[in-house]
């Protein structure tokens, strides 16, 4: 079975991002891939993990972990096949908290695929922007299709310092089922690269 995880990509209280998230992972259960046994999702919040400020002393490339809460995280993350990343949008870039949970780890997310959900102000289609370019670099495969949600017409949002309802627009969840298929297909591709890489 492919195991794909949707990542909670910010640890603010009161975050938009789980809400955003969980609508993720309803439409995810209905998919044919998961209905069928193919293919399972798991909410991985940031939040639960109490990542510091990268403190590991060597760099992640050598695979040396001496801290707990990093061979935690290296775990959960191997565990996985794929990932979907919910990200909000701060100073037109993602979460500090997101970068600094991709940096602590290096082969962990090698060969893997990866998809983004965004929501923002303008969508959030700038952090995503930056999380392609740093996913690739950890050889993360960035799949095509994109859900950007308007903080104006995707929310009902009385008060700012608070998550609000998520109302998709109609277009949001057939992009997002689109988005789905393709982490599924190429996470099992690149899971049959890892085995062979694994068995060289």
């Amino acid at each position: 079975m492919i195991r794909i995880a949707i990542v909670v990509g910010s640890t603010r209280p009161h975050r938009r991002t789980a809400v955003t998230a969980d609508w993720v992972a309803e439409v995810a259960a209905r998919h044919p891939a998961v209905t069928a046994g193919e293919a399972a999702f798991e909410v991985v919040d940031l939040a639960g993990y109490g990542l510091p400020v990268l403190d590991e002393p060597a760099p992640a490339l050598f695979g040396e972990y001496r801290h707990p809460h990093t061979n935690r995280w290296a775990e959960t993350v191997a565990s996985f096949d794929g990932f979907v990343f919910v990200t909000p949008e701060y100073n037109h870039s993602a979460p500090a908290a997101l970068k600094n949970a991709i940096d602590f780890l290096f082969a962990e997310w090698n060969n893997k695929a990866a998809g983004f959900v965004s929501h923002g102000v303008h969508g959030g289609v700038r952090a995503v922007e930056h999380l392609r370019q740093v996913m690739t670099e950890v050889q993360v495969a960035n799949v095509r299709t994109q859900v950007a949600l308007s903080a104006f017409t995707d929310f009902e949002i009385t008060d700012p310092a608070q998550p609000g309802v998520i109302t998709p627009g109609p277009h949001q969840e057939p992009t997002l089922v689109e988005l789905l298929d393709e982490v599924i297909a190429w996470s099992g591709a690149l899971r049959t690269l890892r085995h062979q890489v694994a068995a060289a």
